[in-house]
């Protein structure tokens, strides 16, 4: 057991959106996946979450994965460098009281793909999109919010990349949790050598 702490960010609107100012680099692209399989959002969430005990989805059946990547408002966005995947971003959008609330709910990148700029870029991109969310799913009122939570687990540079987005800290909490295995399943272990 350790000790975890988790922040929720917001942004209430869309004047708060603080784009990243970095350029994609050559041979970087971002697009969003029209026809998300579970098969490429398994790929996608352990390829980033792996290093980060990303476990929650893991004992989801196929049948359970496509029936969140199907649900309306749920979108995902793939940033690709050089024609491989290089992280991704998954939006899930719901109508609430006071209009559409979307949540980031998966952002990161490949481990080879961290620390070239491309984090800052797609994170704007999902939260531009996030913003008119409701324009794609013609039953969504207007978005009210958008909001996501990282903890200590996550990446170094996740929390700061958030708030240079203009996401502002809207609650924290700690509590005492055993991480699971994000990679379980992912790469046999070595054989030793004879």
């Amino acid at each position: 057991m350790i000790e975890v702490t988790t922040t929720h960010l917001q942004q209430l609107s869309v004047s708060e959106l603080r784009r990243s100012t970095r350029t994609l680099p050559a041979g970087a692209r971002i697009e969003r996946v029209e026809a998300m399989t579970p098969e490429f959002s398994k790929y996608l969430y352990q390829g980033v979450g792996s290093g980060w005990n990303w476990s929650d989805r893991l004992s989801l059946t196929r049948a359970e994965w496509a029936s969140l990547l199907e649900a309306a408002g749920v979108e995902t966005y793939v940033i690709y460098l050089h024609g491989a995947p290089a992280g991704y971003l998954e939006l899930v959008g719901r109508v609430e009281r006071t209009g559409t609330e979307v949540e980031i709910m998966y952002f990161g990148l490949f481990p080879q793909s961290i620390g070239h700029g491309l984090g800052g870029a797609l994170l704007s991109e999902g939260m531009s999109r996030a913003w008119d969310l409701d324009a794609r799913w013609a039953s969504f009122p207007p978005v009210s919010r958008i909001w996501v939570h990282t903890c200590s687990l996550d990446g170094p540079a996740a929390l700061a990349n958030y708030q240079a987005r203009g996401l502002q800290i809207f609650h924290t909490e700690s509590e005492m949790l055993e991480p699971g295995d994000g990679a379980a399943g992912m790469w046999p272990e070595s054989m030793p050598s004879a």
